[in-house]
């Protein structure tokens, strides 16, 4: 019989999906709970799984918008599974639920050819795919290949490096369609600046005393908790603080209410192959420094590999921007809605500073935080900015809140 695969829902409020690439060739026979292709949706990519084992028959193409409960293919459980001569050991079902499989495992490989999900990155990059040694089945070009070619062809002076297609004046051009994270994201970003009294305050923090830190501990923190020490962590215990001194800087704005929250849900904006992704480190104020590292790791990877679920995006307080990483020195981060706030980090540049009268050579780092006006006030966005930079600046005060010898005196 012939079995239909529809679109399931995959979130709230979401109706429309993109076919973003279809994992094993039309007509290949897949496993039950096989992943068979990537669904694209305004918040996060999902995979499809087949819904028995049999063979599949794809009536939508890739890069086509359909609508929740379509159907896309189509299975024949009446064909039986073809014989090999090794093979494959029997997987639970939720194993597979884990395992990604990406189409150089399940197509017909070629040498040289790229997979649909290597070619997409590859065409955004401008990578000639005839300098790729291909690592999958028979010489397949596989996303991991890809990715690594993307990363190779970033050299330090800037040149392109091998395999990197150098312009030839020519000028050509070429229209690509939008994806749905790409709409949603402009469509917010619009909304942001519409809808909300946006305003940004500045301020700058000596950063030394961190780096001290992380140079005299980095070692025996990687060594004790099996992640790095970074700055992500004292950033994000520096919130939390904070929010929790200015509560109006964690809540936002429904309806003609404001939500004030008693926890804090932080938001990381993190660069992914498919764009910005916001995840979020839930109750950041009851978690450590190390286990803070450890989610910041956790979603950051699932961010680059394209795997992060609408559950780990949706939600959060507060967001922290580090457009540092890119080399930034000063920007205005936008408001992610609803939220109230966002906290831009920036590049850590060595300036003189005057300390105590003196002029010395300091690690400085500018910090913005963009605001909604209609509900923090200039004394709740100058006093939250003005707290973090203390806390940076003196990290001994992150254990309880407040300076150590004031608490050993009672003060």
């Amino acid at each position: 019989m012939a079995l239909e695969l529809k679109i399931p829902s995959v979130g709230e409020s979401i109706t429309e999906v993109t076919i973003s690439s279809w994992l094993v060739e039309d007509g290949a026979y897949v496993q039950m709970d096989q992943p068979v292709a990537e669904l694209e949706s305004d918040k996060a990519t999902v995979e499809l799984n087949a819904e028995a084992a049999g063979v599949l028959k794809i009536l939508v193409a890739e890069g086509e918008d359909v609508e929740v409960g379509a159907t896309v293919a189509s299975i024949d459980t009446d064909v039986e599974a073809p014989k090999t001569d090794n093979p494959a050991p029997k997987v639970e079902a939720s194993a597979v639920r884990d395992t990604v499989v990406t189409s150089d495992e399940t197509q017909k490989d070629k040498s040289g050819i790229p997979s649909p999900a290597a070619r997409k990155i590859l065409d955004e990059k401008g990578i000639d795919p005839a300098g790729i040694s291909g690592s999958g089945k028979e010489g397949r070009i596989t996303k991991g290949d890809a990715l690594k070619m993307e990363k190779s062809a970033k050299s330090a002076n800037g040149m392109p490096a091998a395999g990197f297609t150098t312009g030839s004046g020519t000028r050509d051009e070429r229209r690509e369609k939008m994806s749905n994270l790409r709409k949603t994201v402009s469509r917010r970003l619009v909304a942001a600046k519409n809808e909300t009294a946006m305003l940004t305050t500045f301020n700058e923090a000596d950063m030394k005393p961190i780096m001290d830190i992380r140079n005299k501990y980095k070692d025996r923190f990687k060594a004790e908790h099996e992640v790095g020490l970074g700055f992500m962590s004292f950033f994000t215990r520096a919130c939390v603080l904070a929010l929790q001194k200015y509560p109006a800087v964690n809540a936002y704005i429904d309806g003609n209410e404001v939500i004030y929250h008693d926890y804090v849900d932080i938001s990381i904006a993190v660069s992914g192959p498919k764009g910005l992704m916001v995840p979020v480190i839930r109750n950041a104020e009851t978690l450590s420094m190390h286990q803070i590292e450890a989610e910041v790791m956790r979603l950051a990877s699932r961010a680059r590999d394209g795997k992060l679920g609408i559950d780990e995006m949706t939600g959060g307080t507060f967001t922290i921007s580090n457009g540092g990483v890119f080399g930034s020195m000063m920007s205005t981060p936008i408001i992610n809605p609803p939220q109230s706030a966002i906290l831009g980090m920036h590049n850590i540049i060595q300036r003189p500073v005057v300390v105590d009268g003196e002029i010395v050579i300091r690690p400085m780092m500018y910090l913005a935080l963009s605001y909604d006006h209609r509900i923090i006030d200039g004394r709740e966005s100058v006093g939250f900015l003005v707290t973090v930079k203390n806390y940076l600046e003196n990290p001994e005060t992150m254990l309880n809140g407040q300076d150590p010898i004031q608490t050993l005196l009672g003060l």
